[in-house]
């Protein structure tokens, strides 16, 4: 395990850690088009020393643009990236939404998620012989029949269920659902805490809700039992408990690093999270 220490230090927990969002229709957004990714990965295919696609999954809250920084990093070194939309409705019909990313991208693939997006990728990745390897950033690594809900309360300290704001609505049914959103005013101290306050406030702004259903629905498979897997753990988050986050690592056996950072590595830190999904590549692809 890999520890790196930096920024105030305070273990935190999450508790119903809604991780990730997207309401994804048209399943991505790219950096760049979908056929232009998928063009990049073929070509890289034909060289001597290519390189996978990395496809990255954004969780609740969040959306693909918490992968700027990242995405940067990546493109910079020569890897072709995806940052996939996330429906946030449930891990079943979010998973089947990057299926489709999948399996229009040719070649090897690493499969990167963010918090509830971890619920997603390793659903989707499962049977995947393409997905290399899965990285997992401040995120749920669920066994069959758990859910993020259940997870984020094994252990206590989350601070997510004070910050929330949700939003009950009719569906076409008739029936009624909620979204989740955290409080614009507390989104920076619950979700962003190390990032700058303006870039938080955009992120606030910017912020795609949760099903609240999403975070109760059950898991169905694990790729990470058959595919290598890294996980970056953040011991500051106010989301998913560090001694949560350290619970799934071991029982997957993934490679770790902690840092002392938010839920929202990605963006506070993404020379780090670049770092491990490259380490992940090459440990995996050849």
């Amino acid at each position: 395990m890999v520890s790196i220490k930096g920024g105030r230090k305070r273990l935190v927990t999450g508790a119903v850690a809604a991780t990730t969002a997207g309401l994804a229709l048209g399943a991505f957004a790219l950096s760049g088009t979908a056929n232009g990714a998928a063009e990049t990965a073929a070509a890289a295919g034909t060289g001597k020393h290519a390189k996978p696609t990395v496809i990255l999954e954004h969780g609740a809250f969040a959306d693909g643009s918490s992968w700027n920084g990242v995405i940067s990093r990546l493109r910079a070194d020569g890897y072709p990236v995806i940052a996939a939309a996330n429906p946030l409705r449930g891990p079943a019909s979010d998973a089947a939404a990057l299926r489709t990313v999948l399996d229009h991208v040719k070649g090897p693939k690493i499969l990167v998620g963010h918090s509830y997006g971890g619920n997603v990728i390793s659903q989707a990745a499962t049977n995947d012989p393409d997905v290399k390897a899965l990285v997992y950033v401040a995120a749920f690594l669920p066994a069959p029949g758990e859910s993020a809900l259940e997870l984020t309360n094994k252990y206590p300290g989350s601070t997510l269920p004070g910050a929330l704001d949700p939003v009950t609505y009719q569906q076409a049914d008739g029936s009624t659902a909620t979204d989740l959103y955290i409080q614009q005013d507390k989104f920076h101290h619950q979700f962003a805490a190390d990032v700058p306050p303006k870039q938080a406030a955009l992120m606030a702004a910017a912020q795609r809700p949760i099903a609240q259903s999403a975070l109760e629905e059950k898991a169905t498979s694990a790729a990470w039992k058959t595919i290598p897997s890294w996980d970056i753990i953040t011991t500051e988050d106010l989301n998913i408990p560090a001694a949560v986050q350290r619970f799934m690592a071991k029982r997957a056996h993934a490679h770790t690093t902690e840092v002392a950072a938010s839920h929202s590595v990605a963006a506070s830190h993404p020379h780090l999270v670049a770092d491990v999904i490259e380490r992940a590549a090459r440990a995996t692809v050849r």
